[in-house]
């Protein structure tokens, strides 16, 4: 049987004490049917055995059921316990690790570009000069009337797209505008081609567009057909045919602008097309922009490359600007990770306390006290947190940083140097949660070892569930026994009773016969 308190021991004697007294009196009360039977009426002998029993199997079965009550009532506390240790668990994680301490927050002095720092990010600020955004490449076909198929007979046409290639079959009932679009899309090796059908005042145009931005994803397309009609034309799909070139390579901004020799300006870093099918409404390019003075150069608009776990995203209204990129600590994160800390060790604290609560002057005391599993964990847990990190002059505490251990063992914070220790003393709140030996890591582990499969909780927890067990076949047994009892005192207090009715009926026969008390029977004057 699992050990108890002595708060325990004494609720469940005191709920012995008082279903065995009950018992005793309903014994007393059945009894009177045998003085009852032993005069006129019948004995009840059922009330009469109903009470023996229970007196004989009440104080067992008052223990079975107060030590069962008070098991379950273990078991809800230990859950309660868990339940508080989790929550400070998930609550330490993010300064455990090192996730919240490696927060940074991002700020542009400009418009049409955001920015987004991770793990890893250094603080700083830099000059952010945008020069082009990378751009999808958009072809557009000449107009044809929406009915009208492109290819009279079988024919294919061969998409490619940076290295990626794809082959749809076409025939004269698919290769109307709108079923060549539908063939495209519908490719299970689609290459990164959009296809749709604009219909403008001259007809039906295919428009294509590549699903990626960058100079190099760029749409070519090979047509394979050499059908002809009645007059030896050649099929209309063959004017599909286009080849895209990309853009030279960027290395400074003077590299997005040159002339031709008509003296046209142009972009070369833009793609270029071959092929009379087509125009080219929004040529592949690459985005280019200076960050810090050094260049940049980005086949997509997110761009991760540039810094060490930043992420800088442009969009076209950031052309043209020059803005700064400031990188700093996010204080505002790690100060709420801290107090979400606190606030879920006291919890914590306040949870234990009640579990384990003593009164003078009441009866009731908290389901836990003097348990030895939570005042190890209850110790342990304040060690830590009051011990610190480090040893020597190169120790820190977590007064340090404006939390102060309070006489009732909760945590107290001074938001005033929480903040100057965020933002003047990172060393020090860098050391205090260090992913191997900070106060959030060790708590972390700590916990780990109370609440996993095996832990200490658990094997508590089990050894309560295998006592409860052990009551519930304590339990059948009485059952069984009271069973008997019943069993055996019915048969002899019906065989009592039968007894006891002859008795009194021969005693009033003899009455009849011989007379009793102030009157004659039927033989006393029989001088015979």
């Amino acid at each position: 049987m699992s050990t108890v308190t002595g708060s325990t021991t004494s609720a469940i004697a005191s709920a012995v004490a008082t279903t065995t007294a009950a018992a005793n009196a309903t014994v007393q009360s059945a009894a009177q049917s045998i003085i009852s039977g032993s005069t006129n009426s019948s004995m009840d002998t059922n009330s009469l055995v109903t009470a023996l029993v229970n007196a004989k199997t009440a104080g067992q079965a008052a223990t079975i059921a107060a030590t069962q009550t008070q098991d379950n009532t273990l078991i809800s506390a230990y859950g309660t316990l868990s339940a508080a240790l989790s929550a400070l668990q998930a609550a330490v994680e993010p300064l455990s690790d090192g996730a919240t301490l490696g927060t940074f927050s991002t700020t542009l002095s400009g418009t049409g570009v955001t920015a987004s720092a991770t793990t890893g990010a250094i603080a700083g600020s830099y000059s952010l000069n945008v020069s082009q955004v990378a751009t999808t490449q958009v072809l557009t076909s000449a107009g044809y009337t929406a009915t009208t198929s492109l290819a009279s007979g079988p024919a294919t046409m061969t998409l490619s797209v940076n290295g990626k290639s794809s082959t749809i079959n076409l025939t004269s009932s698919n290769s109307t505008i709108a079923g060549i679009a539908s063939a495209i899309n519908s490719a299970s090796d689609n290459p990164g081609v959009i296809a749709t059908v604009v219909t403008g005042s001259d007809g039906a145009h295919l428009v294509l567009q590549s699903s990626s931005t960058g100079a190099s994803n760029g749409i070519s397309i090979k047509v394979n057909d050499t059908n002809t009609d009645s007059s030896g034309n050649a099929d209309a799909l063959n004017n599909l045919a286009v080849t895209t070139t990309a853009g030279g390579t960027i290395s400074s901004a003077s590299d997005l602008t040159a002339t031709d020799g008509s003296g046209k300006t142009y972009n070369p870093s833009q793609s270029t097309i071959s092929g009379s099918g087509w125009t080219q409404t929004q040529a592949a390019q690459s985005a280019y922009f200076t960050l810090g003075g050094v260049g940049v150069t980005s086949d997509t608009n997110a761009v991760k490359s540039a810094l060490t776990g930043v992420t800088v995203n442009l969009t076209s209204a950031a052309v043209g600007t020059t803005q700064t990129l400031t990188i700093a600590q996010d204080t505002s994160a790690e100060s709420a990770a801290i107090d979400n800390f606190v606030t879920l060790y006291n919890t914590l604290v306040t949870t234990v306390n009640s579990l384990t609560a003593y009164s003078s002057t009441s009866t009731s005391q908290g389901v836990l006290l003097g348990d030895s599993t939570v005042n190890m964990i209850q110790n342990q847990l304040a060690k830590i947190v009051g011990s610190g990190v480090g040893t020597g002059t190169a120790k820190s505490t977590l007064a340090a940083i404006g939390i102060t251990l309070q006489a009732d063992g909760t945590l107290s914070v001074d938001d005033t140097t929480l903040s100057d220790a965020l933002q003047n003393n990172q060393s020090v709140v860098a050391s205090l949660f260090n992913p191997t030996t900070g106060i959030a890591a060790q708590l972390d582990d700590s916990i780990t070892n109370y609440t996993s499969a095996g832990g200490i909780i658990q094997n508590r927890t089990d050894a309560i569930n295998s006592d409860l067990t052990s009551l519930t076949n304590q339990q059948t047994q009485l059952t069984s026994w009271q069973a008997q009892l019943t069993s055996m005192y019915t048969e002899k207090f019906s065989a009592l009773d039968t007894l006891m009715a002859t008795m009194n009926n021969n005693s009033q026969y003899l009455t009849q016969l011989f007379g009793g008390t102030n009157s004659a029977g039927a033989l006393a004057t029989n001088k015979s």
